[in-house]
């Protein structure tokens, strides 16, 4: 009997949870640096609502994390480059890998930090093109 391969919907889990791991750590580290900064007049409101945003995240990861037990899947290998990040994984037996390049990996962070953090994803504005020189 063949393997079967990972499916799609798997796949967006392993995406998902890649994402979710950068996310909370980068919230975390965002907090640190307004607690510790000294430039904030009221870091706790700040702290606040960037700490929201981790715990959106973690309670997100932890679902995904219950749903890669109950489809076999583990993340085993979690890689960054400059190129990207790049993350191995077994699903059902099946060994597989994924990339993620890093102009993709932000964007798809951003749209979904400034949801935890209960921003609306309209208020993106697309990056401007730098103006000719004559």
């Amino acid at each position: 009997m063949a393997i079967s391969s990972i499916t799609s919907e798997e796949r967006s889990l392993i995406k998902s949870y890649l994402l979710l791991l950068f996310i909370h750590k980068v919230f975390e580290r965002d907090c640190r640096i307004i607690q510790e900064s000294g430039v904030f007049k009221t870091p706790q409101l700040y702290v606040e609502l960037v700490g929201n945003g981790a715990k959106r995240a973690a309670v997100l990861l932890k679902e995904i994390k219950q749903e890669f037990g109950s489809r076999m899947i583990k993340v085993f290998e979690i890689r960054r480059d400059r190129d990207g990040v790049k993350a191995r994984y077994a699903c059902r037996g099946y060994i597989g890998s994924m990339e993620i390049l890093w102009p993709s990996f932000r964007e798809e962070m951003m749209i979904r930090m400034r949801a935890y953090l209960g921003l609306t994803n309209s208020d993106i504005q697309p990056p401007q093109p730098a103006a000719a020189g004559h």
